[in-house]
């Protein structure tokens, strides 16, 4: 994309939200954008190209691709608002839909989505107690937070950022990509045990409905809750943490860390209809309440002591979902990473994972009864590569191989081929 491409995106979609016009923080912006102090633009487009190689619902291939533009705005220089943080992205999600290929259930590609131009997110938030305690309202994703890990974010598979016995549940899925929820968010960080412990609680239906409309918290949608405690090992944080928003929360200024161990949950308010059960009458049974929980574990197997940019690390997550209203039951991940294995490489990242998604008694009751062939799993093995080609662009190649996608007997298992990229501005 060139200069004056990325100037016009830029000034298009920040004149279109509320407020002065912002400057990016890049050499191509700030040319035609006034700088304000505390602001902090990001404009990022990723792409890919993706082709089915063989077996799933039919060849073939597609582009897919999201631009997003966020706006980070710290409220201690102008206007002393210390530990506050503004921030608001929207996006622009376009292209085709690599599952439509490969008739996959856990998503082949994390950034695909139905075409929309959307506010991803809009949220305040505040940090108290010298930055021990964080609380965070608005329009909010939960994946920045929970069910995350380091070394599976290097993934391309939708499962390897929130599992499926979670992304599948509720009405259109919790608060993540692409369709997030209102509510709020606390988190409290002691720093001396290496623990920090989050909750949220949120409309239990997206902001965009499966209807095509739009609301916050409906009659009948119930809430959604999460809880999380996680026990981290991260280089130079065993004392108080630093002063300021940087030590918790969102856009947190720390350095990776070595080890973590996560328990979360989630339980939704709402009731919902039962996938298999009805009533003498003919209709579903209604359960009030769903609910589940996961755990995470990512580690650091190996670092070269002279070269400590080089390292392996190894994760795994695992999840259980409601059988009774949501079709996956059971869900577990894992997968490796090497970082800087090439001389002069020493960002660029290999990895191996796979991921298996069961479906819940109920739903393959469900599916039986309608005369439709399925079996108990779908497993996903993904290779991939990624590497910083310069400052502003990175390039991923990924294999992904499916083995009974969307647990169809009748779709042959796939391989899939995607050329990722992003472009930093």
């Amino acid at each position: 994309m060139s200069r004056s491409a990325t100037a016009i995106i830029a000034t298009f979609l920040l004149s279109a939200a509320p407020g002065p016009v912002a400057a990016a923080d890049t050499p191509d912006a700030t040319d035609q954008l006034p700088s304000i102090p505390g602001l902090t633009p990001s404009l990022v487009y990723t792409g890919a190209g993706f082709a089915n190689l063989g077996g799933g619902v039919r060849a073939g291939g597609t582009y897919t691709g999201n631009l997003s533009l966020s706006l980070a705005f710290d409220g201690g220089p102008l206007y002393g608002w210390s530990d506050t943080l503004l921030y608001a992205d929207a996006l622009w999600i376009h292209g085709g839909q690599p599952s439509n290929f490969i008739g996959d259930a856990q998503g082949v590609s994390n950034i695909s989505a139905p075409s929309a131009v959307k506010l991803y997110e809009a949220w305040v938030q505040k940090n108290f107690l010298g930055n021990q305690f964080s609380a965070l309202a608005g329009l909010y994703d939960l994946s920045s937070e929970f069910y995350r890990l380091q070394s599976a974010g290097l993934f391309l598979n939708s499962s390897f950022g929130t599992g499926p016995e979670f992304s599948f549940s509720g009405v259109e899925g919790p608060s993540i990509f692409p369709n997030t929820s209102v509510g709020a968010r606390f988190a409290f960080a002691a720093p001396a045990l290496g623990l920090v412990v989050r909750s949220a609680i949120l409309d239990g239906v997206p902001v965009d409905r499966p209807n095509g409309s739009r609301a916050v918290f409906k009659a009948g949608d119930g809430v959604l809750v999460v809880a999380e405690a996680e026990f981290l090992d991260r280089p130079g944080m065993s004392g108080p943490p630093p002063h300021g928003r940087s030590g918790l929360g969102r856009q947190a200024d720390l350095t990776p860390y070595d080890n973590k161990l996560a328990i979360g949950g989630w339980y939704y308010s709402a009731a919902f209809d039962d996938l298999v059960e009805v009533e003498p009458n003919g209709q579903p049974v209604r359960h009030r309440g769903s609910s589940g929980f996961y755990a995470l574990l990512d580690r650091v197997l190996f670092k070269v002591p002279e070269h400590p940019e080089q390292v392996i690390t190894g994760f795994v997550q695992a999840g259980y979902g409601d059988l009774r209203v949501n079709r996956f039951g059971v869900y577990v991940g894992a997968g490796l990473t090497a970082v800087g294995m090439i001389a002069g490489r020493d960002t660029d990242t290999l990895g191996l994972a796979v991921a298996y998604a069961r479906n819940g008694s109920h739903y393959v009751s469900a599916q039986r009864m309608q005369g439709i062939p399925v079996t108990a799993a779908e497993t996903a093995f993904e290779i991939t590569y990624s590497t910083q080609l310069t400052k502003w662009l990175a390039v991923q190649p990924d294999l992904q191989y499916i083995i009974a996608p969307d647990t169809n007997r009748t779709i042959p298992n796939a391989f899939a081929f995607q050329l990722r990229f992003a472009i930093a501005f």
